[in-house]
């Protein structure tokens, strides 16, 4: 029988990891579909009654969420407009019950090239914090996530919560998704763009490309070209050789790197042509 604990404290849960290489268990959902065994073969530990991982706070380095939130709370809690691209996510992580299970926290520690949370959050300058017996620490999540189910959690440490730094919480975002259907589907591509406009003008633009690339990518290059335009303007202003340049996409069973790179300008131009269109509103 697989050894399983449930702690009911962040000090018990960190006092845990140190004794093995345990699995955490958080909603399960990833956990689950990839053990190709009978059973689990690490001790287990159930991290899902932990007080300190749970919840959606403002304090003052920002929005702070509880790794163990679950995308049903984050699609249903009162946000600002920025992260809109979130919460869109957050109402296609699966079916209605993987979103009551799922967590945040496990679907970035999962690190899939297709995460639906990873571009939100990179277009937020969200940051990673990690406890362990070491103490804490905190990450870019640009930085944490290192390949396809790689990142920089030590196997000692546990994802604490996402921070978005009270400077990334400005403007409005919008979140698209292609897959082969419409609904409870792996990702070919997806965008998340965040647009802060002042007088008419966009002061700061964040565009992140997920699904596409080993792992999810913010687009400088494209960043800075909408500076300065109108938001009726941006849409146009996706050049589709600069975005395939900077993914260099995948080929896999899904889809070709070609039509990644092509169906990713096409998402980024229609979420960014949805904000001016809320702009124009």
């Amino acid at each position: 029988m697989t050894p399983y604990s449930r702690p009911a404290s962040l000090p018990e849960t960190l006092f845990l990891l140190a004794q093995g290489q345990p699995l955490l268990l958080a909603g399960g959902t990833d956990v689950y579909p990839a053990t190709q065994a009978q059973w689990l073969t690490r001790p287990v530990i159930d991290i899902s009654a932990v007080p300190e991982l749970h919840g959606i706070t403002r304090g003052p380095d920002g929005l702070r969420i509880g790794a163990g939130t679950t995308w049903a709370a984050i699609a249903a809690a009162a946000l600002p407009p920025a992260c809109n691209a979130l919460q869109q996510a957050a109402q296609e992580v699966g079916g209605r019950q993987i979103q009551n299970a799922g967590t945040i926290g496990g679907n970035l520690c999962n690190a899939s090239p297709a995460a639906d949370g990873v571009p939100p959050l990179l277009v937020l300058d969200a940051v990673i914090e990690l406890a362990s017996p070491r103490g804490l620490r905190r990450v870019a999540l640009a930085d944490f996530l290192t390949g396809p189910r790689q990142t920089l959690r030590a196997a000692d440490e546990v994802m604490v919560a996402v921070i978005v730094p009270d400077a990334a919480l400005s403007g409005a975002s919008h979140f698209v998704k292609l897959g082969a259907r419409a609904y409870l589907v792996i990702s070919i591509a997806m965008v998340a763009v965040r647009l802060l406009v002042v007088a008419g003008r966009v002061q700061q633009a964040a565009l992140a490309v997920g699904a596409c690339s080993a792992v999810a990518r913010r687009l400088p290059g494209a960043e800075q070209a909408l500076l300065g335009l109108a938001p009726q303007e941006t849409a146009a202003a996706i050049d589709a050789a600069q975005v395939a340049a900077a993914l260099a996409p995948l080929d896999d069973l899904r889809a070709t790197a070609v039509y990644r790179a092509e169906a990713a300008a096409e998402l980024l131009r229609r979420a960014l042509a949805t904000l001016a269109q809320d702009h124009a509103g």
